[in-house]
């Protein structure tokens, strides 16, 4: 038997990882590695799959000794950990697999690694696994092709710890029909959304269900909506299977502004149970819009879209973006004004970043504007690696001031409170779409709340927050809740972003990677690899 030990390296904490929130509710994560999940399923007879998630468990040197292949894989954000991984197998003698995205668009600069399998698993694992079994696998397997998803397995769950996550999630389609410049799904899985069949994705729900798990299930889809027609029918299916076990799950997604001009998508997104979804808004102004490529974003007004989609009883979530070329010297107030007046409290403002495999990367390598590789974190210790029209300073300088207000719990919880004025009255019933009561993890993470957040600096102004809450609607206390202890994550991680947003000149890049890379260097991956080599 062949063990195989498949590795999630670290995430660093950023806006997105929820760290300060999870604590909360005594979880370690967000989400289990699907990837990782999906590929360990795929595995032939004679090999042994263990994942170990760097984001939950520690990762020791007997964890690496006790494998005879390593699996890693790492989206550009988790460049750092998964080079100290790479380096710690490196000095064990211990053969390195990578695939993912990091590796797929990357894999040239990448060193360290005994076999790269890229692109689409379903494609190139075969190969690899064929040729591993014949004694002689290639250092290269890559593939363009993008395969048919519904003969891909069910993930392995029951390799990981379910009750050290937040939420669980599955796939159903791959690939988006829109080609944003500054988006690499296109390049990764193609302009057509492959999808799976219902009843494939209603088997991974049992398999979600079986294990226990009983909460947020994430669509991982970067457009659930890419296919409107496939996905009315998926939707149609998921219903009858959500009533009949009472609504064990909470969906959420990403999907295009356009689901706000299809009303039946919306009430069938509701119906099965869809509580959230993220879309990308971007920026308020047009020309912006129109030079990165955003076309589904001009067709409606924006603010008019989100108030479609809130009403239904859906939270949105957002993202938005500013070192566009056609930025004006006001951006910095114009997407405080843009995000307030969305009520969206959960918005992830990040500086534009030049992917690479991108047509912005493209286009700015042509005109001379790349100044180094992306690190995938566009938010939190966020660094510009391309020279923008406007001059690099007052970005930095009005990013901060950006985030300083939108995060300042005063304007927070108003765009908080808006959103759940907006909804609909169904949503303020006691048992929203389901007949669930409140899990224990919830009541704790409420007086918890209570505790941390009534006595903090911001207590008044969340305190007023509740009591408004309470008045207007007391069977929204639970979500006001959530959004209270998620914005208490955010707030702390802007303050957290001070040292680097302060920064504002090139020649101080320097300290901020060292900054950065201080903050991870704690990791035993972490401490073996700054003691061996220089990363």
């Amino acid at each position: 038997m062949i063990k195989v030990l498949l590795i999630n390296p670290e995430n660093p904490t950023t806006y997105w990882s929820f760290k300060h929130a999870l604590k909360f509710i005594n979880k370690k994560a967000l989400l289990p590695p699907l990837g990782l999940l999906t590929v360990a399923a795929m595995l032939p007879e004679g090999f042994e799959p263990e994942i170990l998630d760097m984001n939950t468990d520690k990762l020791a040197e007997d964890d690496i000794l006790g494998a005879d292949l390593v699996f890693i894989t790492a989206m550009i954000v988790q460049k750092e950990s998964f080079e100290q991984v790479v380096s710690l197998c490196n000095r064990l003698h211990t053969p390195v697999v990578a695939g993912g995205p990091y590796p797929t668009s990357l894999y040239q600069n990448i060193r360290g690694v005994d076999h790269f399998v890229l692109g689409e698993g379903e494609v190139t694992l075969p190969r690899f696994f064929a040729d591993y079994a014949a004694g002689r696998p290639k250092k290269l397997y890559y593939t363009e092709e993008k395969p048919d998803i519904t003969k891909t397995p069910p993930p392995a769950f029951h390799l990981v710890d379910i009750d050290k996550y937040n939420c669980i999630s599955l796939q159903y389609s791959r690939g988006c029909p829109f080609n944003c410049e500054f988006c690499d799904i296109v390049h990764l899985f193609g302009h057509v959304a492959r999808t799976k069949e219902p009843e494939q994705f209603l088997r991974e729900m049992d398999k979600a269900y079986e294990t226990g798990f009983r909460g947020g299930l994430f669509v991982v889809d970067d457009n659930f909506i890419g296919n409107k027609k496939r996905v009315k029918e998926l939707l149609r299916s998921i219903i009858p299977w959500q009533e009949e076990k009472r609504y064990p799950f909470e969906l959420i997604t990403e999907a295009s502004i356009n689901l706000a001009q299809d009303e039946e998508l919306l009430d069938l997104m509701v119906k099965a149970g869809f509580a959230t979804v993220f879309i990308g808004l971007e920026t308020p102004i047009n020309e912006a819009l129109v030079e990165t490529g955003k076309i589904q974003n001009l067709k409606e007004d924006q603010v008019e879209s989100i108030k479609l989609i809130q009403a239904k009883g859906l939270e949105v979530t957002g993202g938005f973006i500013i070192g566009f070329d056609s930025d004006p010297p006001e951006i910095f107030d114009l997407q405080i004004e843009f995000i307030q007046s969305l009520a969206i409290p959960t918005a992830m403002i990040g500086l534009l970043m030049a992917l690479p495999n991108t047509k912005l990367y493209t286009r700015l390598k042509e005109e001379g504007r790349i100044l180094e590789d992306a690190t995938g974190n566009n938010t939190h210790h966020a660094v510009l690696n391309f020279k923008t029209r406007m001059a690099e300073e007052k970005v930095y300088a009005g990013y901060k001031r950006v985030l300083e207000t939108l995060y300042n719990p005063k304007y927070y919880f108003r765009r908080s409170l808006e959103l759940l004025k907006r909804f609909p009255a169904a949503r303020k019933k006691p048992l929203f779409r389901s007949g669930r009561k409140l899990m224990p993890t919830e009541l704790r993470a409420f007086f918890r709340s209570l505790a941390v957040q009534g006595f903090s600096g911001y207590g008044r102004i969340y305190l007023a927050f509740l009591l408004k809450v309470l008045f207007y609607s007391p069977k929204l206390i639970p979500f006001a809740t959530l959004l209270a202890i998620q914005g208490h994550h955010f707030f702390l991680i802007t303050r957290e972003s001070y040292p680097v947003q302060t920064l504002a000149k090139r020649e101080n890049l320097d300290t901020i990677k060292a900054w950065n890379k201080n903050q991870i260097a704690n990791t035993p991956a972490g401490r073996y690899s700054y003691q061996s080599r220089d990363v």
